[in-house]
């Protein structure tokens, strides 16, 4: 007769080899799930536009509607999403500043329109902001309960800021 040792460890090992087979099974799902997510940004106002210490700085009011419900699934844990402002300078091909982020932790609140200023600086290295293009992205990495993360964007363009200091 075995052990109770030995079948102990058989039943710990036959356990743990069906839970890993769920956790793959559950991760291989979230790639049948086709999300569409869709937002809009617009901006209301520039606040403040002004050459600060020899870079650059600019403050805005945004308005930011999003649905990202269809990035919910079962397996879904949260997602983190931020605005960002691409454009190019003569230093660097593509600049990239946060503007704003957000953890959603549940689909319900997945849906959302917000007025809020830039929650972080916009400044530029210099002074290559005045009169310049921009695009806002909207970025989000969705945080699965088991398996990998996954990320996307939807790139907003047709921005320009002031020719001028306010």
């Amino acid at each position: 007769m075995h052990s109770f040792g030995f079948r102990a460890n058989a039943l710990l090992t036959f356990s743990l080899t069906i839970l890993a087979l769920i956790c793959a099974m559950a991760s291989i799902s979230d790639n049948l799930n086709s999300p569409s997510p869709s937002a809009h940004v617009q901006v209301s106002n520039i606040n403040r536009f002004q050459k600060s210490k020899g870079n650059d700085e600019v403050s805005m009011t945004l308005n930011v509607s999003a649905n990202l419900q269809s990035l919910f699934t079962w397996n879904t844990k949260q997602v983190f999403v931020f605005l960002a402002a691409e454009y190019e300078s003569p230093k660097n091909s593509l600049n990239q500043v946060s503007l704003w982020d957000a953890i959603i932790p549940s689909k319900e609140q997945a849906q959302f329109l917000i007025q809020t200023k830039n929650k972080y600086r916009f400044t530029d290295q210099g002074t290559n902001l005045r009169g310049k293009e921009y695009n806002l992205t909207l970025r989000w990495h969705v945080m699965p309960k088991t398996g990998k993360m996954f990320a996307d964007k939807i790139v907003m363009t047709g921005f320009r800021l002031p020719e001028e200091y306010r």
